[in-house]
């Protein structure tokens, strides 16, 4: 619709001022540094997921007058320690791997020393499984664009990416006694285990808003899926 606002995140990185809080040369070091530990990762865990993050997570803070410069160094690194956690299949956690790697890297390219302790806070609490809970208004903000980035649109394209990487059938309306990692492994079993209980775990008031309005989308979506395969009863 002509003159309407875009949605957070529709543009390319790189493309409005905005995106370069830390200065475009920093922005593009730490986001080339990113690309080679996510090369190997691929899947709905690429460069372009933190890429989405990172641009969400700006909107997001500028809303809230957060510290861009902590925001965007810590949303391009964010998931940099997954390559690690992947290889040893989950006996890691990649967000406290990924916080110390970041601290090396940060550390090694001159940033701020003031400011690398907030950045690795962010990463560090990215996922918030138990005790690790985010403390600082970027790190909240950090954690919802993640999160974000699992619902909506985007959502349901990468629980679709990963159905397909497991093998995974289409669609299947029973979740019952359902296993991860099988065939039964689809979209809408993401959607009924996982993605549906995003919007309740928000830490921002704009978090929370962008996680209802995705929310419904993906009600929609599946109730469409559903009619689609199943025609009305």
């Amino acid at each position: 619709m002509p003159g309407a606002n875009p949605a957070p995140g529709s543009e390319p990185l790189g493309r409005r001022p905005k995106d370069y809080p830390l200065g475009q040369e920093m922005t593009e070091l730490l986001r080339e540094i990113a690309c080679r530990h996510y090369d190997t990762e691929g899947g709905c865990h690429g460069p372009d997921h933190s890429d989405r993050v990172h641009r969400v997570a700006l909107y997001i803070g500028k809303a809230m007058q957060a510290k861009l410069t902590v925001l965007s160094a810590a949303a391009l690194l964010h998931d940099i320690g997954r390559a690690k956690e992947t290889q040893v299949r989950g006996l890691v956690c990649h967000a406290t791997v990924g916080a110390e790697m970041a601290r090396t890297i940060l550390h090694d390219c001159a940033f701020p020393d003031a400011l690398i302790d907030e950045v690795v806070h962010c990463i560090a609490t990215h996922r918030y499984r138990g005790e690790n809970i985010p403390k600082t208004l970027e790190a909240k903000i950090l954690f919802d664009a993640d999160k974000l980035d699992s619902i909506g649109a985007v959502g349901i394209g990468r629980a679709f990416l990963f159905a397909g990487e497991v093998g995974a059938r289409l669609h299947n309306r029973t979740t019952e006694g359902t296993e991860a990692y099988s065939i039964e492994d689809t979209a809408y079993r993401e959607f009924k285990v996982k993605m549906c209980l995003i919007k309740d775990r928000m830490l921002t008031p704009l978090g929370q808003h962008l996680a209802l309005e995705r929310h419904s989308f993906m009600e929609l979506f599946f109730k469409r899926l559903d009619l689609e395969i199943y025609g009305r009863e």
